[in-house]
């Protein structure tokens, strides 16, 4: 790297956190999801100065931007609120995300004509909801800690199957590929991040046992994200999925037999300036990857594919899972309320993962124009129309709606009438 380069790299990077300071304290005074002012400036930023000559790559996204994001959520995450919703989650994660999919293909299928394969492959790069976009936008409601754990911990589980079978998909539009590979290589895939994941989680805590320097302990975590996420990356498996149960295995056993209670709220302090920092540049890089002139030139099959996904998340949301965990109540108090299951079909916002398969996308991919601009379509009406609107719908979901029709901005605070209590 010559001198050149590093030194408009941090010129960018010093642009791009300024640009988010202000955004910020913007969006605080005038109501507006700091996400979606973020993606607005990117997009404004976008048409006023077309190909403004940042580089945007699936690695920065996938490799730079979200381990660090996804392993500070994982390792903050409360399993004990978690833990009466786990199979829900699950659920949500897994079959959920081949239910989206497969409906996506179907929709875009019959109502554009596009082969049933590059359908599926919208579908499939789609169908995961985003941790980042989620995550941000559950940290400023006012939801019980059980219901933002939940939707919060899709998203972080349901972006590694996501990935997985965006990688399947697009194995079976470039080459012949049965239903049963598929089906082996996601288990596989899955099953070995999972295990890698908690493999390096252990071993780092073990590792935070030999030492009481919080500076030390706080760089073992930082090894632990990016690592976890390079090493199952190196061999084949799920990075995203790996950072993930990384994360989770250091919060849960970490807190209770290495990490000091100085280099406990360390690493909670420092990586939630490192989950800021990443989020802001995420976003503002998904409006800057957006070029508004192919959307409008795009705009039925985006409509088709956005009618698809809210057809497809109604579908497993209320139909699926609001089915079984109703069937599991036998009568008594569901696990998840009504309200909570309004919450989840709504927070079902796409972003940094959607565009950075499409950016990994093979030049030579048939329709990848079109593609393209099917997923940029439907990110940015999930984070602009569902983001903008995500407080309202907690609010009313919740039976919160105050004055301002907004939920209020602190959180956690005690559940409602509507909203069935935690046993025990």
């Amino acid at each position: 790297m010559t001198d050149d380069v590093a030194l408009t790299g941090i010129r960018v990077l010093a642009a791009l956190l300024a640009a988010a300071v202000l955004v910020a304290l913007v969006t605080e005074r005038i109501r507006v999801p700091y996400s979606v002012g973020l993606v607005l400036l990117g997009l404004a930023v976008g048409i006023v100065r077309p190909g403004v000559g940042l580089s945007i790559t699936p690695a920065l996204v996938l490799a730079v931007l979200l381990p660090g994001l996804i392993f500070e959520a994982a390792f903050r995450l409360d399993l004990e609120a978690l833990r009466p919703s786990l199979l829900s989650v699950l659920f949500l994660a897994v079959p959920g995300v081949l239910v989206v999919a497969l409906v996506v293909g179907l929709v875009l299928q019959a109502a554009t004509g596009l082969a049933f394969s590059s359908a599926f492959l919208v579908g499939a790069m789609v169908a995961a909801t985003d941790p980042a976009a989620v995550i941000a936008t559950f940290k400023r409601l006012n939801a019980p800690d059980r219901l933002a754990a939940a939707v919060e911990t899709e998203s972080l589980f349901n972006d590694g199957t996501g990935i997985v079978v965006f990688t399947i998909a697009l194995a079976a539009t470039t080459g012949p590929s049965s239903l049963a590979d598929g089906v082996v290589r996601f288990v596989l895939v899955v099953a070995g991040s999972v295990v890698l994941g908690a493999l390096a989680g252990w071993v780092a805590t073990k590792l935070l046992g030999l030492t009481q320097e919080h500076l030390v302990e706080l760089t073992i975590s930082l090894v632990l994200a990016y690592g976890a996420y390079l090493v199952a990356d190196a061999f084949g498996g799920s990075g995203i999925i790996a950072t993930t149960a990384a994360g989770i295995t250091l919060g849960s056993l970490g807190r209770h037999e290495g990490l000091s209670r100085r280099a406990a709220e360390a690493i909670d302090e420092v990586w939630e300036f490192i989950a800021f920092v990443l989020t802001a540049l995420i976003f503002l890089l998904i409006g800057l990857a957006i070029d508004v002139q192919v959307l409008l030139a795009n705009l039925v099959p985006i409509a088709w594919t956005v009618l698809a996904i809210l057809l497809a998340r109604a579908l497993v949301v209320y139909v699926l899972l609001g089915g079984a965990v109703r069937i599991a109540a036998r009568g008594g108090t569901p696990l998840l309320s009504l309200g909570w299951l309004h919450v989840m079909f709504w927070a079902g916002l796409r972003g940094a993962v959607s565009v950075a398969l499409v950016l990994s996308l093979p030049e030579d991919l048939p329709n990848r124009p079109l593609i393209a601009a099917i997923v940029f379509g439907v990110v940015l009406f999930t984070l602009l129309v569902q983001g903008s609107s995500a407080d309202v719908v907690v609010a009313r979901a919740l039976g919160r709606v105050n004055g301002g029709g907004r939920a209020p901005a602190d959180r956690p605070s005690p559940p409602t009438a509507d909203v069935p209590h935690d046993e025990g």
